[in-house]
């Protein structure tokens, strides 16, 4: 087994993060750098690769460039570029919240896509696929993280089967299916995809890195973030308490029900199902500022119950566990001391979060063994204790909160199995 290290690469929203992993899957280095936008928008390739060329060299500061034995990159799920037949950009990039203005081509998508196709709707990647080939001179299309990984390899790469899905890779058969051409994507500019782990090239030489370091297929920058907790085995949940609630389950099969907003990113031989919730700390921050919660959370106890039954919701409409547009905040009856009210709202999303983990095993999945933790909310012991007491699961120690630590984890899976 190697004694060097593994890099994982997260391109995310607001900047570039790079974390390199031992043997032991312990975090020995973390950089980052945050995208310049004097130079340009978030959505130009050229502000991703100065974001990448500072991360990397910061973290050369701190780890001897041979110990490098693998890297994968992580990036945003569904942000895609045009490039010419030089591999070089076209314009921006549309990104993960890109919305198609053109209603013909979420509608052509609809006329032939499976209904568990995560390429539906306007903001899907098929759909600003579709409106990228019309930019002049395109001769194919990438993914973010594809592209990043070209960026370190000086060529042409694959995508993999989880930044692929929203462009309409059926995960299953393995394979872009028949209808893709249907919608009317010209499938040949469409990239080939490798299942995650597999390796796709090595490094160039590019950003100061060695020549000829293993590069290896990766995931999106959410299913990166599962594998940084450490979850890695069939019933492992991961919970993301921020201004929504995500809730995320790793199973041995795929689940996708898309009344509920539950599609599957596939891992390996492992998928990765999960849904989002409206609920979570916006629906907090309607009543309570941050620092309130904190001083009324000390005065709940978190073993017993309120009694009070709450669907806390930001604004009307829910998607998982319920998917239902004209769903109503419940937080009625209100008791006269706020912390009551604060308990009764935390217990409430906790119930939802309960709710959401006993959908996904309805549906098929494996029944919940664990429950990790990330985001803001994770951050509240009072609630991570309720929470526990609700699931009935132990709630296991987060292992890193840095996507790029699950794309070094996928890495290191490269190089245990090549051993």
């Amino acid at each position: 087994m190697s004694k060097g290290l593994a890099i994982g690469i997260d391109v995310g929203t607001s900047g570039v993060r790079v974390a390199a992993l031992d043997a032991q899957f312990h975090v020995v280095s973390v950089s980052k750098a945050a995208m310049d936008l004097s130079s340009g928008k978030r959505n130009d390739p050229a502000v991703w690769s100065a974001a990448l060329d500072e991360a990397l060299s910061s973290m050369l500061q701190t780890i001897p460039s041979h110990d490098i034995e693998a890297i994968c990159v992580d990036g945003t799920s569904g942000t895609v570029l045009a490039l010419d037949s030089h591999d070089q950009p076209i314009g921006s990039a549309l990104m993960y919240n890109d919305v198609v203005d053109d209603l013909e081509i979420p509608q052509a998508i609809a006329k032939v896509a499976p209904r568990q196709s995560a390429a539906h709707g306007s903001s899907s990647a098929l759909a600003r696929s579709i409106s990228l080939q019309r930019r002049t001179g395109i001769a194919r299309i990438a993914h973010q993280a594809d592209w990043i990984a070209e960026l370190l390899t000086d060529k042409a790469m694959p995508s993999d089967e989880s930044n692929a899905l929203k462009t309409g890779y059926d995960p299953i058969a393995r394979a872009w299916p028949d209808w893709i051409a249907e919608t009317g994507i010209r499938a040949e500019l469409l990239p080939d995809v490798v299942a995650t782990g597999t390796q796709t090239g090595t490094t160039s030489g590019a950003f100061g890195l060695p020549e000829g370091i293993p590069v290896v297929a990766g995931v999106s920058d959410g299913c990166a973030s599962f594998l940084a907790t450490g979850a890695s085995s069939p019933g492992d949940g991961v919970t993301a308490l921020g201004t929504t609630m995500t809730i995320k389950l790793l199973s041995d099969h795929p689940i996708f029900a898309p009344e509920f907003g539950i599609y599957s990113h596939r891992i390996g031989s492992q998928w990765l199902a999960g849904g989002a919730s409206n609920s979570g700390g916006g629906a907090l921050a309607v009543h309570f500022s941050p620092d309130e919660i904190a001083a009324l959370s000390q005065l709940i106890d978190p073993d017993v119950s309120c009694g009070l039954d709450y669907y806390p919701l930001p604004k009307q409409g829910e998607r998982f566990p319920i998917g239902d547009p004209g769903l109503a905040s419940r937080v009625s009856p209100r008791p006269d001391a706020a912390h009551m009210f604060l308990h009764g709202l935390l217990e409430g999303i906790a119930n939802i979060e309960l709710l959401g983990y006993q959908r996904l095993m309805e549906l098929g999945g494996p029944k919940l063994k664990s429950i990790r933790s990330v985001g803001g909310g994770a951050e509240n012991q009072v609630w991570t204790r309720l929470r526990s007491r609700l699931l009935s699961v132990p709630v296991a120690t987060v292992a890193s909160g840095e996507a790029a630590a699950g794309s070094a984890r996928i890495a290191w899976s490269f190089l245990k199995g090549r051993t």
